[in-house]
């Protein structure tokens, strides 16, 4: 899922930054308006739990790998814009610090596993949930919000890959970074995620979610009526 330098051209990382930015400066007023004390804690071990799951990668054709985020927890618990800037802290450290993911692609990989996985997981939570309360409809939808917001961000990853032979080419027609299309970057990405790596992401958004539902339900932002 991290996209190393020199597989994004200038015209599709540049306005990926543009656009992620947007979330970043709308996220961090929204932090500093809505966090609680309470919060805070949980908002470092948000970080942390990502770091430690974004960290056993699966390489996958087109340029990139296939791994749990662990976003979708984070908005279901916490909200969409806190796991905005939990994941991006994330993903930022691992560009700079280790490696994981390009300088360059910051932009694209934090819109991919910070902006789109969070608001998908949570809007479908949200809309499989319902206004019940039955324990066996709110594990399905912590399961279908972990597996769909994965699912979403891997598309999103591969629609970027697969379009730079479109947009960044020779005169002479040969790309000039990523060079798989998008009928192999969409086929790679989504097969290679969603047979294992989006089961394995909702299982931990339902385990997690199970396990704070039964000792801190009033943690959980979803079940609140706050308009994200």
């Amino acid at each position: 899922m991290h996209i190393p330098d020199g597989y994004l051209s200038p015209q599709t990382y540049i306005p990926m930054f543009a656009v992620t930015g947007t979330f970043w400066t709308a996220a961090l007023r929204k932090l500093k308006r809505g966090l609680s004390v309470k919060e805070i804690p949980y908002l470092t071990m948000a970080s942390v739990f990502s770091f430690l799951i974004m960290m056993f990668n699966i390489p996958v054709p087109g340029g990139t790998t296939a791994h749990a985020i662990g976003a979708a927890i984070v908005a279901v618990l916490l909200g969409p814009w806190t796991a905005v800037v939990a994941v991006s802290v994330v993903l930022i450290i691992q560009a700079l610090v280790f490696g994981d993911g390009g300088i360059t692609a910051i932009g694209a990989n934090c819109f991919n596993m910070a902006v789109v996985m969070p608001f998908v997981s949570y809007w479908v939570f949200k809309l499989i949930r319902g206004k019940s309360a039955s324990v066996a409809r709110l594990s399905a939808a912590a399961f279908l919000s972990g597996y769909a917001g994965l699912l979403a961000s891997a598309l999103a990853t591969a629609v970027e890959l697969g379009i730079q032979p479109i947009v960044a080419a020779a005169p002479d027609g040969k790309p000039l970074y990523a060079p798989y299309p998008l009928s192999i970057t969409i086929p790679a990405m989504v097969i290679g995620h969603m047979f294992l790596v989006c089961i394995v992401e909702g299982m931990v958004t339902m385990l997690l979610f199970r396990y704070f539902h039964k000792h801190d339900p009033k943690l959980i932002y979803a079940f609140k009526k706050a308009v994200p």
